[in-house]
C-alpha cells in the first residue's frame, strides 16, 4: 500500500465504479406516443415481496433437456476419422483446441460438417455438438449445408484482381452454371464457384483453390478446362498445380516434399 494513501476504506469499496451516481435514463416514447421509462422494482423479478414479471415461454424450454456429450459406445465413428482426431488432439495441450482440425477431417470426408459428422468428432473429442457447431459457423470456409462436390475459390485481392480476376471468377461461374441459369455465388449442380478475399499466393496471381490445392497463374480460359476435369474425375491442371512446382533455387522441377508428404494431400492423393 502506498504511504500517500491513509489506512482507511476506500471510497469504491463501498460504492465500486460510482454506480450510484450514473442517472436514470430518460423516459423515451414507445410507437403509441407514451412515454417508457426504466422498469420499475415492481417489475423486476426477484424482488422480495413482490411478484416476479412473467417470462413468456414456448411451451418447451423449461421441457429441454441440457445439451450433452455423445456416448462414443452409441455413436458409430469411422475409423479413419476417428484416428485423425485424436492425432490433432495430442498436439494440443487442451481438447478444445483441436476443434478446427477435427471440423476439417469431418468436412475432408463428408464434403461438409453435416450434423452427423459434427456429432462423431464431439464423441471422439468428448464435447458437445454445439460447441462444434458454434466453431463451424464462425469460419468461412467450414460449410454447414451441402454446396457442391467439388469447391472453387477464385482469389480476389490486389495482386489477383490487378492480373484479371474478376474476369476468371466470372469465367469459373459461367462455366459452373447448370444452362439456362445465370451464375452467382451459389452451388449449381455439382461445382460451388465463388470469390474469396485473399489466399495467400500473390506469386501466382491470378489464382485458385480447387479442391483445397492451390493453382496459378490462372487465365480465363483454364476455367472451362478445370470444370469438365473435375466432373470428369480427371486430374486438375497438373502444369499449374502448386505444390508441384520447382522449389527456389532448384535445378529441376521437384515438387516440397513438406507438402506432397502432408497427411491432407496423401489423403487426397488416394481418393483422387
Amino acid at each position: 500500500m502506498t504511504p500517500l494513501m491513509p489506512k482507511r476504506r476506500r471510497p469504491w469499496q463501498a460504492d465500486p465504479g460510482h454506480i450510484a451516481d450514473v442517472p436514470e435514463p430518460p423516459p423515451m416514447p414507445d410507437r403509441q406516443g407514451e412515454l417508457v421509462g426504466t422498469p420499475t422494482p415492481a417489475s423486476q423479478p426477484g424482488t422480495p415481496g413482490r411478484e416476479a414479471e412473467e417470462v413468456p415461454d414456448d411451451g418447451e424450454a423449461k421441457h429441454r433437456d441440457p445439451a450433452s456429450v455423445p456416448d462414443p459406445s452409441e455413436v458409430e465413428v469411422p475409423r479413419a476419422l476417428a484416428q485423425e482426431i485424436r492425432r490433432a488432439m495430442k498436439r494440443y495441450p487442451q481438447k478444445r483446441s483441436a476443434s478446427i482440425p477435427a471440423l476439417w477431417a469431418v468436412q475432408r470426408r463428408y464434403g461438409w460438417c453435416s450434423p452427423e459428422g459434427i456429432r462423431q468428432a464431439a464423441a471422439v473429442m468428448g464435447v458437445t455438438p454445439g460447441y462444434l457447431e458454434s466453431v463451424a459457423s464462425f469460419y468461412d470456409l467450414f460449410r454447414l449445408e451441402p454446396q457442391g462436390e467439388h469447391q472453387v475459390l477464385v482469389c480476389t485481392n490486389i495482386s489477383c484482381w490487378l492480373n484479371g480476376a474478376d474476369g476468371l471468377l466470372e469465367a469459373f461461374k459461367q462455366e459452373a452454371s447448370a444452362p439456362g441459369r445465370e451464375a452467382e455465388e451459389a452451388p449449381v449442380d455439382d461445382v460451388f464457384v465463388r470469390g474469396f478475399e485473399c489466399l495467400g499466393a500473390c506469386d501466382i496471381a491470378p489464382m485458385a483453390s480447387i479442391d483445397e490445392r492451390y493453382y496459378g497463374p490462372l487465365t480465363e480460359d483454364d476455367a472451362a478446362t478445370v470444370i469438365d476435369q473435375l466432373r470428369s474425375k480427371q486430374e486438375v491442371l497438373p502444369e499449374k498445380r502448386l505444390e508441384d512446382r520447382p522449389i527456389a533455387g532448384e535445378a529441376r522441377a521437384t515438387a516440397d516434399k513438406r507438402v506432397t508428404k502432408h497427411t491432407v494431400n496423401k489423403v487426397k492423393g488416394k481418393q483422387g
